[in-house]
Formats: structure tokens, sequence, C-alpha cells
């Protein structure tokens, strides 16, 4: 019997109006590569990529008009 390969699927998330709030992939319920969160008015808020479930490599922060404000790096077991 041969093991079944997961295939990252679409997804997203919305604010109660309706407009996009987090988009990304998930892996079954796993948040799995890059996902991208916004504010309501649509501007980019964070983004940054997931291995597993887990927060890793840089997680960038941006201001309302849409220029980077910050960039964390993520270390193993930071969530």
């Amino acid at each position: 019997m041969t093991a079944k390969a997961t295939r990252a699927k679409p997804h997203i998330q919305y604010h109660k109006d309706g407009s996009v709030w987090a988009k990304g992939q998930t892996t079954g319920d796993v948040p799995t590569g890059y996902w991208e969160w916004f504010r309501k008015d649509g501007t980019r808020l964070r983004s940054g990529f997931f291995e597993d479930g887990k927060q890793v490599g840089e997680w960038t922060t941006y201001d309302r008009k849409g220029r980077v404000y910050k960039v964390t790096k993520m270390s193993p077991g930071t969530v």
C-alpha cells in the first residue's frame, strides 16, 4: 500500500464585512507555504511562510501605506 500524497489547497479567510483577511495554503487544516494578512481596506498587514504549521524565516509587517515597517526573523520554536 502506498502513502497518499497530501496536496496543499488554497485557503482564504474573510473579515466580517466580506473583505479578505488572510490567504495562503493549507495541508489538511495546517497552514503551509506563503501567507498574507490584510487590513479591511485591502492593504497588506503581514506576510511570511509556514512549514508544518509553524512560522519560519522572515516575516514582514507593513504600515498602512504598504511600506515595510519591520522584518522579524523567526527562530526554530518561535510561534
